[in-house]
């Protein structure tokens, strides 16, 4: 999580110098106020589009992991799943072997005890 934050705290910090920088340079230049508005507006909606397409790019990628992630987890859960039943079953057919035999044997022996 951390590494998503310092990520996208530097893409919003290089953003933002990047348009700073634009509407200096544009300010500063000798142009009518008229003109270096409409170049800040245009340039600000660029950024603004960059910004969304960076966004929707990183978030995609973060729907990708997740389902990557979300899908392992499945796949493992329901191996997990499949062991503890394999095993199961293994120890409970001979649990009942074995509860057959007792009960055979202490049968034996009381016929043994009422002769």
């Amino acid at each position: 999580m951390s590494k998503k934050n310092n990520t996208a705290g530097v893409l919003a910090g290089l953003l933002a110098g990047a348009a700073a920088g634009v509407i200096l340079g544009m300010l500063y230049a000798p142009e009518e106020g008229k003109e270096t508005r409409k170049k800040i507006k245009t340039k600000a909606n660029d950024i603004k589009d960059q910004a969304k397409n960076k966004y929707d790019e990183v978030s995609e990628k973060v729907k990708d992991q997740y389902g990557n992630i979300s899908s392992t987890f499945k796949e493992t859960a329901n191996n997990v799943a499949h062991t503890v039943k394999d095993g199961y079953d293994k120890y409970k057919d001979q649990i009942v072997s074995k509860t057959a035999d007792v009960v055979k044997n202490v049968e034996s022996e009381l016929n043994d005890l009422k002769q």
